[in-house]
């Protein structure tokens, strides 16, 4: 074989018998690691809690009618209904990061199951506007657990050169979740109005028993054991989530050195402290903050602000009414075309899934907020042609429901999974459970704001200026997006801390890569950055 040759006269040339021939895969660029199945798995397993919250908001889109019709309420208690979880799921993302940091990721997951489960139960039950209320507390909870714990648990589980892919899952199973309440809108509608509405509600108690029975097969986080001091349970995870056992081994140093475990530290020769079950960590988040941890707080807050003051929710929650309004009357033609949606949102998703590793985070997020922006402004602007003309316009029609779509599309191609890739991957680790929740709670208070107040804005400011004033906040969303978040793609998640903290980044990642094209690597250093410098640099670069 030519291989072969090549080794045998690089063989005879030597003059070091112990030197190893070189051949032309010697020279070949590294390949890129398969995927592991068993993060995979894990992730996935995880992230199947997000069916819960995507189901309640489908399927609630379109129980609202006929709990309207049934239980006689008027449409401020349609709002407030409709939009409450969004709240007491508040309470269950803020209990969540004490939560798992006591109890572990994985009996969190557990534990979020089966209180959605009881929520769901007492929904579907429910006689009377009051006891549909208390199911909706209930099941608020268990959907705030889940909301934190399930994107926490699969950044922390995945390795590196797939973390976007996976960590993107709660974001695919939300908007699963979301057509399959579509669906159940659809099938049991043709149900007696006293029955449909509560087989509707009450059915979403079957996946969460299915999930928290799945869950208990996964392993505990890494991260989670190491914090504990049972670093050999935490190694035995590690080498099978992990590419290689030489990342794998990478891996287990960098959470050692993160917990402030000293490295000499061997599981089997000494028995190592627990390090934490979250005390302090509020005030090292809140009170006392370092300048990285301040940045990632700033971007963690905001970018879930965004996310969901951009309009998702109203869109989701009331496509039936936004339908009418575009003049679809028809109670069939308005659950199918929620159906439609929700079949966008979802094949969307999963594109964005396998893009997240490949394009990076910065530039998939900045594409999908200019698109939602030219979304939402084309959409205010169809309905407010409809809705001052007294006679159907088709092409106002079909361009509203076209802007729908394409604004979910667009949602879900990087604004919706971003989103919780970022949050859950930026923060140190004696933070992150805490500090993810911190986000989720921001965007469930701005979710149940806007959930609870869109039938009011519109009629105060018509539905058109609802989304002009949409794509104004998505503009905004644009613009703080492009200045504070630094790209994160490929980078462990102990590596995190050198991105944040700087706010200059922006300015010296785009000096560093001017200096490249100009010097190229040739200088011998491995970032890429050059020994000449274009004029006075005070302080190093840091990317």
């Amino acid at each position: 074989m030519a291989s072969q040759g090549a080794q045998t006269t690089a063989a005879a040339t030597t003059t070091h018998a112990d030197q190893r021939p070189k051949s032309l895969a010697d020279f070949d660029p590294p390949q890129k690691p398969k995927r592991n199945k068993y993060a995979f798995a894990c992730a996935m397993l995880a992230s199947m809690t997000s069916i819960l919250l995507g189901y309640d908001i489908g399927v609630m889109s379109g129980a609202a009618i006929y709990i309207k019709k049934d239980l006689k309420i008027s449409d401020v208690q349609v709002e407030v209904l409709v939009g409450i979880l969004n709240l007491y799921s508040l309470l269950g993302s803020a209990a969540a990061g004490r939560t798992s940091d006591w109890i572990g990721r994985r009996y969190t997951i557990v534990l979020a199951g089966a209180i959605f489960f009881a929520g769901a139960l007492l929904m579907g039950f429910a006689t009377n506007y009051a006891f549909l209320m208390v199911g909706r507390f209930v099941a608020g909870i268990g959907v705030g657990y889940a909301l934190m714990i399930a994107p926490v648990y699969t950044a922390e589980v995945s390795p590196a050169s797939s973390r976007g892919f996976l960590t993107s899952f709660p974001e695919v199973f939300i908007n699963a979740g979301i057509l399959l309440g579509y669906v159940s809108n659809y099938a049991f509608s043709k149900l007696s109005l006293h029955l449909g509405w509560r087989m509707m509600l009450g059915i979403g108690a079957i996946p969460s028993v299915l999930l928290a029975v799945g869950v208990l097969a996964m392993p505990e986080s890494p991260r989670w054991l190491v914090m504990q001091g049972r670093l050999g349970d935490a190694r035995k995870v590690l080498n099978r989530t992990s590419d290689s056992k030489d990342e794998a081994a990478l891996r287990l140093a960098d959470i050692k050195e993160a917990a402030g475990i000293p490295q000499e530290c061997n599981d089997d020769v000494v028995q190592v402290e627990k390090r934490s079950h979250g005390e302090g960590v509020w005030r090292e988040l809140l009170l006392h903050p370092t300048p990285a941890v301040r940045h990632c707080l700033i971007c963690a807050v905001g970018i879930h602000f965004f996310q969901q003051s951009s309009g998702i929710d109203a869109v989701v929650l009331y496509s039936p009414r936004i339908f009418e309004k575009a003049g679809i009357t028809s109670d069939d033609l308005k659950l199918l075309a929620t159906v439609a949606v929700g079949f966008v949102k979802t094949l969307f998703i999963l594109v964005a899934t396998f893009l997240l590793d490949r394009i990076g985070r910065r530039p998939l997020l900045l594409s999908s907020v200019a698109g939602m922006i030219l979304s939402l402004a084309t959409l205010g602007f169809s309905l407010t042609v409809i809705d001052h003309s007294h006679v159907r316009i088709p092409w106002a029609v079909g361009l509203a429901l076209t802007t729908v779509l394409s604004y979910v599309a667009f949602f879900s191609i990087g604004m919706g999974p971003i989103t919780w890739v970022y949050s859950s991957e930026i923060f140190p680790l004696q933070l992150r459970a805490q500090g993810a929740s911190m986000g989720v709670a921001m965007n469930r208070v701005t979710s149940g704001v806007l959930s609870m107040s869109f039938i009011s804005l519109y009629e105060a400011i018509s539905i058109g200026g609802a989304f002009f004033l949409f794509a104004g906040i998505a503009t905004v969303a644009w613009l703080f997006f492009y200045t504070m978040l630094p790209e994160t793609q490929g980078k462990t998640l102990e590596e995190m801390q050198v991105l944040f903290g700087n706010f200059h980044w922006l300015r010296d990642s785009k000096r560093k890569k001017r200096n490249t094209k100009l010097f190229g690597n040739g200088d011998g250093n491995s970032d890429g950055s050059s020994n000449v410098q274009l004029g006075p640099v005070s302080k190093p670069i840091i990317n």
